[in-house]
C-alpha cells in the first residue's frame, strides 16, 4: 500500500521509499583483510650471526623482530639477514650469481674481479678481516647499537674437525679437513671489541663450547648460555 504525506515533495518521497528497501534488504559489508604491523626493531640491539654450529638451537628467523641481523657467507641459504658480509671471492661470486646483493644489504672488499659487478656495498679501505669479525665490526663501528649478541663465533674446532654448519658445501672445506686454527678471528673480535668500550657484547654459547680466555678477560664482553638467551627473549 502506498504511503503520502502531506506536503511531501517527490524527491523526499523517493529518498523515503529507498530507506525502506534498505530496510528490507540491508547491505552486507564485505570483511576487510586484517592489517598485520610488524614491531618496528630495537636499534640498540644488534645480533651478528657466525656459522658455527653452537647456533643450531636457535631459530634466527625468531630474532627478526627484535634487532638489527648481521650474517655471514651462505647464511643466506637459509635464512636472509638485514645485512650479509662476506670477503671470500668464490663466496662473493657465488652471491653475485644468486643476485643477493640485490634483495639485501651486501658488504664485501673492493676486488677486481668485482668491478662490473652491482648492488655491492664496499669497505673503504678493505678491512683484510675475515667475514665473522668483519661483520661484527660493521654492526660495531659503522651503527649506534649500544648491546651486540654474537652468535656461532665458535672459533675452535669440532675436536680438530671444521666447525661450521655449511661444511662440505660449496666453497667450504669438508667436515672432515681439520679445523683453521682461529688465532687471526680472536684478534680482529678482540680489536673491535677494545675499540668500543661503550658497547655491550655478549656471546651466545650452549654447553660445553669454547671461550679463548684472552676475550674473557675484556670488561665489555661476557658469555650467556642458549637456555638465557632464549628465555630472555621469549624465543
Amino acid at each position: 500500500m502506498k504511503k503520502y504525506i502531506a506536503g511531501e515533495s517527490k524527491e523526499q518521497r523517493k529518498a523515503r521509499k529507498n530507506k525502506s528497501k534498505n530496510k528490507k534488504h540491508p547491505v552486507i559489508l564485505q570483511s576487510q583483510p586484517e592489517v598485520v604491523v610488524t614491531p618496528p626493531k630495537n636499534k640498540n640491539i644488534a645480533f651478528v650471526i657466525g656459522n658455527g654450529t653452537s647456533r643450531t638451537p636457535i631459530n634466527l628467523h625468531s630474532l627478526k623482530p627484535l634487532g638489527k641481523i648481521y650474517g655471514c657467507n651462505a647464511i643466506y641459504r637459509d635464512f636472509m639477514p638485514d645485512a650479509l658480509v662476506a670477503v671470500d671471492t668464490k663466496m662473493v661470486l657465488e652471491l653475485n650469481k644468486a643476485g643477493i646483493q640485490h634483495k639485501v644489504e651486501t658488504w664485501t672488499n673492493p676486488n677486481r674481479a668485482y668491478t662490473e659487478m652491482t648492488g655491492f656495498n664496499f669497505f673503504q679501505p678493505s678491512k683484510g678481516w675475515s667475514s665473522g669479525p668483519t661483520a661484527l665490526w660493521l654492526a660495531s663501528d659503522m651503527t649506534t647499537h649500544d648491546t651486540v649478541y654474537i652468535l656461532g663465533f665458535d672459533f675452535e674446532g669440532t675436536g680438530t674437525l671444521v666447525n661450521n654448519i655449511y661444511a662440505g658445501t660449496q666453497n667450504y672445506k669438508a667436515a672432515t679437513e681439520k679445523a683453521t686454527f682461529y688465532g687471526n678471528w680472536l684478534k680482529q673480535t678482540m680489536i673491535t671489541c677494545q675499540n668500543n668500550p661503550q658497547k655491550r657484547y655478549i656471546r651466545v654459547l650452549g654447553e660445553d663450547f669454547f671461550t679463548p680466555p684472552e676475550l674473557s678477560n675484556i670488561d665489555n664482553v661476557t658469555t650467556m648460555h642458549i637456555r638465557d638467551f632464549k628465555n630472555s627473549f621469549n624465543i
